[in-house]
Parts: C-alpha cells; sequence; structure tokens
C-alpha cells in the first residue's frame, strides 16, 4: 500500500559504503591488534539478528530504555516542545513510537526524520511509520552521523534522539568530537535525548553481550560475512569465537573475534592477505558505560546544559539537553 507524506533522501549510497568499507578494511586488517568498525554489522541481516537481540533476556537494555520513554515520554516531549523528531542510528524505530505517541499529543508534531546506514531498514521502518501516523511527515536519510550531521532535517524546534546507548559504541575522542559537530548543527531552540548505559554489576553485562542462545555471536561474526560479500574476502566465521570482556579501567564492554586457528585470509578487493595467529583478536565494538556524573559532564565539555535527566538510580539514563547559547 503506498504511502504519502513519505520521503527517502540518499546521502551515503551503495558505493560510498563500498569506499568506507574498503578504507576501514584495509586501515584495521593491517593493524596492530587488528580491528573492524562496528558499523559493518548492519546490513540487513545484521540488523535483523540486532533485532533479535534487543529481545532477548539477557540484553536488558532495550526494555529499561523502553520503561523509561513509557514512564516519561510526554513529559520529555513537553519539556522540549519541538515540532520535529529527528532519530539518529534509528534502526527498527521500534521504539520510536513512544516519543512520536507523545509529541503528537502536544499537538506539536510535523515531522520525523530517521537517519540510518542502512537503507533497506530504514526504508521499511520509514513506510511503517508513514502509515501508522499519517498526519506526520517522515523524511527518512540514508546517512551516517559520523558524516553527515550538516544534513538533518529542519524543523522549528528539534529533538533529535540518539538512544540505545549507541554513543557508547564510540571511543572518548570520537564521543568529543561527535558531540561537538552535534552541537554545532543544532540551533538554540533544539534539544538532544540520549540513552546511555550505566556502570553495574559486570556479570550482567558480560551476560548481555554473550548471550546463552548466541545471538550475539552471529551478529559479531556476520561483520565477517559483510567483508566476504562486499570485499571478496575469504572469511570462515567458524574460524573465530565470540569473546566478550569487561574492561574496568575504561568502563566499557570489549567485544572482539577470536582466530581459533592459524590462517590466511585472501582480501581480493584490497589485494591482501591477512594471517591470523591462533588466539589473535580482531577487535569489533566497545560498548562504553556511564554514571550520571560523566554523561553529564561530557555533554558540558561539549557545549551542552542538561535540562533533565531519567532513570539515574537504575539501569539505563536518559538525558535531555540544549546547546548552550
Amino acid at each position: 500500500m503506498p504511502t504519502t507524506g513519505l520521503t527517502v533522501e540518499v546521502l551515503l549510497t551503495p558505493e560510498d559504503l563500498r569506499e568506507s568499507l574498503l578504507a576501514d578494511a584495509r586501515r584495521g586488517l593491517t593493524a596492530r591488534p587488528k580491528s573492524l568498525s562496528p558499523v559493518w554489522f548492519y546490513d540487513e541481516h545484521g540488523s535483523a539478528l540486532f533485532d533479535e537481540i534487543t529481545r532477548l533476556p539477557e540484553y536488558y537494555l532495550t526494555r529499561a530504555e523502553r520503561g523509561l520513554l513509557e514512564a516519561h515520554a510526554a513529559e520529555i516531549a513537553a519539556a522540549a516542545g519541538a515540532d520535529t523528531l529527528v532519530e539518529l542510528g534509528s534502526g527498527t524505530s521500534d521504539k520510536t513510537r513512544l516519543l512520536l505517541d507523545a509529541m503528537t499529543a502536544t499537538g506539536r508534531l510535523h515531522r520525523y526524520a530517521p537517519l540510518d546506514v542502512s537503507e533497506d531498514t530504514l526504508r521499511a521502518a520509514a513506510a511503517a511509520v508513514a502509515r501508522e501516523y499519517p498526519a506526520v511527515e517522515v523524511h527518512a536519510v540514508v546517512a551516517d552521523f559520523h558524516r553527515h550531521l550538516d544534513a538533518l532535517p529542519g524543523g522549528r524546534r528539534r529533538l533529535v534522539a540518539f538512544l540505545g546507548s549507541t554513543i557508547g559504541n564510540l571511543t572518548p575522542e570520537q564521543r568529543r568530537r561527535f558531540l561537538f559537530d552535534l552541537d554545532c548543527a543544532l540551533t538554540c531552540d533544539d534539544r538532544l535525548l540520549l540513552g546511555v548505559d550505566l556502570v553495574k554489576d559486570p556479570g550482567r553485562l558480560v551476560a548481555a553481550y554473550d548471550d546463552a542462545r548466541g545471538v550475539t555471536a552471529a551478529f559479531n561474526r556476520n561483520a565477517l560475512s559483510v567483508l566476504n560479500r562486499m570485499l571478496d574476502a575469504s572469511f570462515d566465521p567458524g574460524m573465530f569465537e565470540h569473546v566478550a570482556e569487561w574492561n574496568a579501567d575504561d568502563q566499557w564492554m570489549d567485544i572482539r573475534l577470536r582466530a581459533t586457528t592459524e590462517h590466511v585470509v585472501k582480501v581480493g578487493a584490497l589485494d591482501l592477505d591477512v594471517r591470523f595467529q591462533r588466539g589473535e583478536d580482531l577487535h569489533t565494538e566497545i560498548s562504553a558505560k556511564f554514571t550520571p556524573e560523566r554523561i553529564v559532564d561530557e555533554l558540558a565539555y561539549a557545549g551542552f546544559v542538561s535540562e533533565g535527566t531519567w532513570g539515574g538510580g537504575g539501569d539505563f539514563m536518559l538525558v535531555l539537553a540544549r546547546p548552550y547559547c
């Protein structure tokens, strides 16, 4: 069934993704230690696996964030006073409905602008929202929030949502750069809603990233399948084990793929042979955890003033902030 009020803007083409992957793979696979950006998890299959992860009993993050949104979305919508909801890394836009409902109830919501790197996932999610909210203009953008913050759809007053503790996938240096760039892209009337996971018992954290069913392990190994398909590589995902460990010094989960035997991987698109020793790690992701004080301080350093927090005494926290003007 066709939808009205739906626009899909493509700023990141398949060719752009391939060029980024070529550069990232060459840099990461020749580094010591080897690494790969977590952005390559999210092809269509990877996005489906992550959606499955969010429903696992061990993965408390999505339920905790959803609970906060269910309890406080109306308060957040009233405080933000926005007519446009922009969502960075929107995925399936599942939790977004809670914000859309609350913002619709204010009578001000005019536009929803989801942004994601996965075009297939974004198109499906945007079309579903357009059908469910026919009075709301949906302007979806296929883009990378590291590169395209200056192209965020406009509005008189925007609420930019960055949920799911996705900011935890960034290193401290990347977080500073991202928050500085976002601050520059917003006006004094705009607001940022940030979802962050909090420091807690390491046992719960490890279980959340190494579930009993192995879905997270499959999600991690899917990055190798992406390299095989896009870069003519010869990775055998079965020759790598999923490793998830708590780094107490840096306060983040450290996610890696560990070679179970010595072998050589050919990457045809790079004309590269990559040797793995038995037990050698390919670093794929961090997931930083925060204290309430630290995330407020990081926001302040980047030029944001925190206007409200919800859930700081529990598993997860939402922060509403504005640019300092």
